[in-house]
């Protein structure tokens, strides 16, 4: 091959070189991000029309891709690293995390067999178990138990809590099946599933995929003021399914809820699945962390003794770049008896031995990245009492905003607070009928948004809209609170001048 058709890959000392140059770029990036609106402020289309154009002929220079990361991407960003961002739970993306990430990239390798490389499924072997002990799950979550003899169960790393919660179901679903689902599909309107109105509506989306429908779904009421779900509800559905012939494959426990962050009371729920012999999966994706400070550990109350699955997302809380959900069984032959398929391309000794843990029957997909390394990262360079520090700055910022809602007679709590989230709408009182208020609370969280002071969200409980303000984001500090709070005052002040 001659020189002029060799492809133009950077030479270790130019990679070194331009990597520098994108260390800095984020560097800078994190310490202006608080200076820029959180909420982006282009209109739609307007990025895409900026680098809209062919394929360039020639490379070009680090230097214009930057140039132009500057000018067209980075004002089309909502930043989710921002120190008062506060609409969603938080995505960290620490100096830590982007540094295992960077290993990881670096190293490119292909996970999804043993053989491909044993790094990389027995470092998130060894990293699973050592978080599942530290988050309360039982040494019954694990790959090998305290005494060193090999578990049952075991955890995995996926991509996201939805993934979780489908690959849960198809292992429910093969249990409950005796394996016939996997072989023959399933018989519509004889399975069924349950989890709370307040559930994620990836349950939903795993019922569409999995091939029993969305009308397999049942979805109970909550407790009208915790939003827990109600256990008698729940009960009395899985009894007239069993009556009416259907068999129930799975109940949804939620440990903080996208709307208010309640958390369902999994230990009774458990007492209901075991009775009826139903699979307890438990989406903790956002709180489950939280049970690494010892004075929050009974957000996994009941877990270890009754739960057959369990999720958590450290890209949310823990300071883990996206994407990082860790997953755990309590049997993982369902899981495997489940998505177990060898096509003779990816037969190996070490497989066929039966001796090591071949990741890609724990998950849908078959090709996986080396994600345990950014968590290790993460786990090593905080230590747990940085990361219980972390968590605990974004719960008292939380509880200092529960603390302002209630001295504010304009304002009132729609749920309890939680961790680090907290619920809030307009008050409907002194003339202000609930119709009005109602308004007004999407009005006033627009505005502020509208500010690019912070970002907010919204949910709605009983019909009735609320503001989310989810606190846990890596660069916030009390300031920021404050400062968010100022703005949402001055727009109260501006709405309601004579209240």
């Amino acid at each position: 091959m001659s020189e002029q058709q060799r492809a133009p890959h950077l030479s270790a000392e130019q990679f070194r070189a331009q990597a520098h140059q994108v260390v800095d770029w984020i560097a800078d990036y994190w310490e202006s991000v608080g200076e820029r609106p959180v909420l982006s402020q282009v209109e739609p289309g307007a990025v895409a029309a900026a680098v809209d154009g062919t394929i360039p002929d020639q490379p070009e220079s680090l230097d214009a891709v930057l140039a132009d990361v500057d000018q067209h991407l980075v004002p089309g960003l909502t930043h989710w690293q921002h120190p008062r961002f506060f609409a969603y739970f938080p995505a960290n993306s620490s100096p830590a995390g982007v540094l295992g990430d960077l290993l990881s990239s670096g190293i490119g390798a292909q996970g999804m067999l043993w053989a491909t490389s044993p790094a990389v499924t027995e470092l998130e072997q060894v990293v699973l178990d050592q978080l599942a002990r530290a988050l309360g799950l039982s040494d019954a979550f694990c790959h090998l138990r305290d005494d060193g003899s090999p578990g049952a169960g075991g955890g995995v790393i996926q991509d996201t809590a939805s993934t979780a919660t489908f690959t849960a179901l198809l292992a429910a679903l093969h249990r409950a099946t005796g394996g016939r689902a996997r072989t023959e599909g399933v018989e519509q309107g004889r399975y069924t599933v349950y989890a709370s109105t307040q559930a994620h509506s990836s349950l939903q989306k795993a019922a569409m995929m999995s091939g029993l429908g969305e009308r397999a779904v049942r979805l109970v009421d909550v407790d009208p003021w915790t939003q827990q779900l109600d256990v008698d509800r729940l009960r009395e559905a899985i009894e007239a399914d069993v009556a009416a012939g259907r068999v129930p494959v799975m109940v949804q426990a939620c440990v903080g809820t996208t709307g208010t962050g309640a958390v369902d009371p999994v230990a009774a729920i458990g007492e209901v699945t075991r009775r009826h012999g139903v699979w307890l999966h438990v989406d903790a994706a956002w709180a489950g962390v939280a049970a690494l400070c010892p004075e929050h550990a009974w957000v996994n109350e009941g877990v270890a003794e009754l739960a057959d699955s369990y999720v958590t997302n450290p890209h949310k809380w823990l300071l883990t770049t996206f994407d990082c959900s860790t997953f755990w069984v309590r049997d993982r032959s369902a899981l495997v008896g489940a998505l177990s398929i060898l096509p003779e391309y990816l037969r190996n000794p070490a497989t066929e031995s039966g001796a090591v843990v071949d990741y890609r029957d724990w998950h849908p997909q078959l090709g996986r990245r080396f994600r345990a390394l950014k968590l290790w990262t993460v786990l090593r360079s905080y230590g747990l009492s940085g990361l219980r520090a972390h968590l605990r700055a974004g719960i008292a910022q939380a509880a200092r905003v529960a603390e302002l809602v209630d001295a504010d007679p304009r304002l009132e709590l729609a749920a309890p607070p939680v961790l680090g989230l907290v619920s809030f709408r307009l008050a409907s009182s002194d003339g202000l009928g609930a119709g009005r208020a109602d308004q007004l609370t999407r009005e006033v969280m627009d505005r502020v948004n509208a500010s690019g002071a912070a970002y907010l969200s919204h949910g709605q409980v009983a019909g009735r809209p609320f503001v989310r303000w989810a606190c846990g984001g890596w660069r916030t500090g009390a300031e920021d609170v404050e400062q968010t709070w100022a703005e949402l005052d001055r727009t109260l002040t501006e709405l309601l001048p004579t209240r």
